[in-house]
């Protein structure tokens, strides 16, 4: 799997997600492109997380001839700057997710140790954190070449993931937890909204 993410400030959201509909509509029935995670922050950031089965398909969608029209819209809808993160190295706990998500979060940061991170979603972890935490219904993990990382974690709804996170985690888990990653940013999507491959 290949894994693009943009962010940037965006305050005209409404023009924005009827752009990206419009771009998810055109690629539905797209070869290599799986499908894609978007929302609006509260401080006004879009972020879309967009799942291809290889860099490849990425580089084929981004050839179309609408793919640069679409682009440049988008870039004029942006306040400013918007940021691309791209990585191959994709990992996956429960599937990746689910569409029926009703609260998304998206950590960033940086891994200190990829293997570790890369432990922390194997499906022995994922075992035990699902029987912990059952509104965690997945996650995917893209680890891009310097080191940066987008980790995108989906929930049942925003009250029980906030409930879950007061639970005590096994030291252990913590420490590895703490030690696998750096400067991490959380970014929540209280109203994601989805979109797949036909």
């Amino acid at each position: 799997m290949f894994i693009q993410m943009v962010q940037g400030r965006c305050s005209r959201q409404d023009e924005m997600r009827g752009l990206v509909d419009d771009w998810c509509a055109a690629m539905a029935d797209r070869p290599g492109w799986l499908g894609g995670t978007y929302g609006f922050t509260d401080d006004g950031r879009f972020l879309g997380i967009v799942r291809f089965d290889s860099s490849a398909a990425c580089k084929d969608c981004a050839s179309m001839p609408e793919a640069a029209m679409m682009w440049a819209a988008a870039e004029e809808l942006f306040d400013g700057r918007c940021e691309i993160h791209e990585s191959e190295d994709v990992s996956m706990m429960l599937e990746g997710g689910s569409d029926s998500a009703g609260f998304v979060q998206v950590m960033t940061g940086r891994v200190a140790d990829a293997d570790r991170m890369r432990h922390l979603i194997s499906d022995e972890m994922t075992t035990m954190l699902h029987q912990a935490r059952p509104e965690i219904l997945g996650a995917t993990l893209a680890i891009e070449a310097d080191g940066r990382f987008v980790e995108t974690i989906g929930f049942t709804d925003e009250a029980t993931a906030r409930k879950g996170e007061q639970q005590e985690m096994p030291e252990d888990v913590r420490a590895e937890l703490e030690s696998a990653m750096a400067d991490v940013e959380y970014a929540d999507l209280h109203h994601p909204w989805f979109a797949s491959h036909h």
